[in-house]
């Protein structure tokens, strides 16, 4: 079934139930709902940091923004050979940025941006549309730093839509609709903000309770 004109306002309230919408090709305007029988998510109460992540965050000068390059990190995201992030969809996530409903976070390596991540938020749930890396562990640090700044500000649910071994590897797990759809109606109920802290530093990161491998 493809959807109707796409707005921000249908594009949140799709969200809201679940489903989320994707491009038949990058070039093309026809898009379709998707709406997975399982769904990758971030679990909110735990936080991994592999062994190999903790030496190239001591090793490296790295810094975080958040918002501060949006439109770029769309590029870099949207800017590759197969991508389903098509025009339609670039234009509206531009506008849910204007309404301050889609962010991105960008990494910083001596100044050089080397990766971030864009999504969506709604009360307390983050949804992860993509992200990309110009250096080695750009992705990941910005998936890392993200996804303990979320728990630093109450949020609930960090959906990352399918699984992947890169995001396995980060700590996502697969959980089935129901149980996401039961997170979820929970998490965007709630009244919170991707901009009520500050930002986690490498230190604070560092220093957080973690898992190792």
């Amino acid at each position: 079934m493809k959807p109707e004109p796409l707005d921000p306002q249908l594009m949140l309230s799709a969200y809201a139930r679940g489903i989320f919408p994707m491009a038949e090709k990058a070039t093309g305007p026809g898009l379709f709902w998707v709406d997975p029988d399982m769904r990758g998510v971030f679990p909110m109460d735990k936080f991994y940091l592999s062994r190999s992540m903790r030496r190239f965050l001591r090793g490296n000068e790295i810094k975080t923004s958040l918002n501060t390059e949006f439109e770029t990190v769309l590029f870099h995201c949207s800017n590759r050979s197969e991508t389903w992030i098509n025009p339609t969809l670039k234009s509206c996530y531009k506008e849910l940025h204007s309404l301050e409903r889609c962010h991105s976070l960008e990494v910083w390596q001596s100044d050089e941006l080397v990766g971030g991540i864009f999504g969506l938020t709604i009360g307390g749930a983050f949804f992860g549309e993509s992200m990309f890396s110009l250096k080695k562990n750009g992705s990941k640090t910005a998936v890392i730093t993200l996804r303990l700044h979320l728990q630093n500000c109450g949020f609930k649910l960090f959906d990352t839509q399918f699984i992947t071994d890169h995001l396995k590897s980060l700590g996502a797990i697969e959980i089935s609709k129901s149980s996401y759809r039961n997170q979820l109606a929970k998490a965007v109920n709630l009244a919170v903000s991707i901009n009520s802290q500050p930002l986690p530093n490498v230190q604070g990161i560092l220093q957080r309770n973690t898992q190792t491998s």
